[in-house]
């Protein structure tokens, strides 16, 4: 008879889990988790956990702990208790090992590695599964040479069937006698992971476990556990789980360092992405409501909720999140962003100058860096380096034509866009040129570049005595620029 875990959620307040492993960066798979399971327990009013797996000592490292950490409050994701780590807690996972093995939950095997080798080199050759074949199950410990070493495995149910209601997968059922004994504690009587996290959701009250699908097999591993000591000790009930599936490339294939698979950290850094884009992003990675693609934090609390996460697998696509991003730059605050173009071009006292210019370069950017390289033009110091481009449109003409232009614009009391506009489209008429053929010298004169903000935007924005300081240090003293 199939034996379940109940979907869904029930009077008990809800606690969910992050559980990364600090052997390097927070991904984008492991931030979307992270996200998926602060929102489902913001959403029913519980409580959301952090616990660091770092049992593996050779892999784990401080650094990436840190990274994980400032990774999750970058994006927002706070924590309602102090992270769990793992390490510390291998003497009470080592001690339901042994309630395991007292109530014949468990049993010691003392095969030999060489033993567990020739076994499954046999497996191979007959091409059965790999699978431990339950050797010391049923036999006497007393068998095992005197001070042998060995190793605690769990006792798995061999006959019936397992069936999970997996709050996004659906009803998904697994024979009993397909999953092995597998190892609780290893011969120097350190815990496994599969023990070890099962241990910790149930002493941190966790009631649903949000992961990705690759985790979808060890649920069928880890529930004989609960129930053991369900039997054991009572009050072990099983979680609810929602097993989410992966995030693959645009193309499809699997997720990897050319599809963005990266650091969140280097989407701040490298990508220019403010941290509520990347929210956003990662909250449609695979969940939605409706056709609504821009949902706020707020919403998204109120909105979020397990029905709404599809089945599929979803596709990240960088061209999406930098779109996205450039409907949050256009909403963010100016100041802000100022603060932010600021660290990044080594300007950190210029933060006035560049709010007031944010109105002018926040609907041409798609990230902070191109904030930044839109916002470069205020700090060139004269005589400005100018791009190929931008040299190839100041021939002795335009050279000219600039001087003149200088002319009527210092006379120019009135430094708006409107008084600038008029007064440059005036000269342009009675040289009997279409604007752009003033505007484009001129935004080069005064920017070293052949694309800027409006041209008249920049005049404002520099100021008059720097505009013009600018236009005649590139404009020929010879004249207006008239041609015969």
């Amino acid at each position: 008879m199939a034996s379940e875990t109940a979907a869904g959620t029930s009077a008990k307040q809800v606690v969910t889990r992050f559980a990364p492993s600090p052997t390097g960066f927070l991904h984008i798979g492991g931030a979307r988790t992270a996200l998926f399971n602060w929102l489902f327990a913001r959403h029913h009013g519980g409580k959301a956990l952090l616990r660091i797996e770092d049992t593996d000592k050779k892999r784990s490292t401080q650094e990436a702990i840190d990274k994980i950490l400032e990774g999750l409050d970058w994006l927002g994701l706070d924590y309602d208790e102090p992270p769990v780590f793992q390490s510390d807690r291998a003497e009470r996972h080592a001690d339901v090992a042994q309630k395991l093995l007292e109530a014949d939950h468990a049993y010691k095997c003392f095969a030999t590695p060489e033993e567990l080798e020739q076994m499954r080199a046999e497996q191979r050759a007959n091409k059965q599964p790999m699978r431990y074949d339950r050797r010391w199950r049923d036999r006497d410990e007393a068998e095992a040479p005197a001070g042998a070493p060995y190793t605690v495995r769990l006792k798995v149910p061999t006959e019936g069937a397992t069936t999970i209601k997996d709050a996004v997968q659906g009803d998904v059922t697994v024979q009993n006698a397909e999953i092995d004994d597998y190892i609780l504690l290893r011969a120097d009587g350190t815990p496994t992971y599969m023990l070890a996290v099962v241990v910790d959701d149930h002493d941190m009250g966790v009631t649903h476990i949000i992961r990705g699908d690759d985790h979808l097999n060890n649920a069928f591993r880890q529930l004989p556990i609960i129930r053991a000591m369900e039997e054991i000790e009572g009050n072990w009930p099983d979680p609810v789980y929602a097993h989410v599936p992966l995030i693959h490339g645009s193309d499809g294939a699997k997720m990897s360092k050319r599809h963005g698979a990266i650091g969140v950290e280097a989407y701040r850094d490298e990508e220019g992405v403010l941290p509520e884009a990347l929210f956003n992003y990662l909250l449609r990675l695979g969940w939605g409501h409706g056709d609504r693609e821009e949902i706020t934090r707020e919403e998204a609390i109120q909105l979020f909720d397990l029905d709404g996460v599809g089945k599929s697998a979803a596709r990240f696509d960088i061209k999406k999140l930098q779109n996205l991003n450039a409907h949050y730059i256009r909403e963010a605050d100016d100041q802000r962003l100022a603060e932010l173009v600021a660290q990044e071009i080594g300007k950190p006292g210029e933060t006035s100058v560049l709010a007031e210019a944010m109105p002018v370069l926040k609907p041409r950017a798609k990230t902070v860096h191109e904030l930044a390289e839109g916002a470069a033009f205020l700090f060139k110091t004269r005589p400005l380096e100018l791009t190929e481009k931008a040299a190839g449109l100041l021939d002795d003409e335009a050279r000219g034509r600039l001087a003149g232009l200088s002319e009527r614009l210092s006379a120019e009391n009135s430094w708006t866009i409107e008084a600038l506009e008029a007064t440059t489209k005036s000269y342009a008429e009675e040289l009997e040129l279409g604007l752009g053929k003033l505007a484009q010298p001129l935004r080069a004169a005064l920017t070293g570049t052949t694309t800027s903000p409006g041209i008249f935007d920049v005049l404002v924005l520099l100021g008059k005595e720097e505009s013009l300081a600018r236009i005649d240090a590139q404009a020929s003293p010879a004249g207006t620029g008239k041609t015969d």
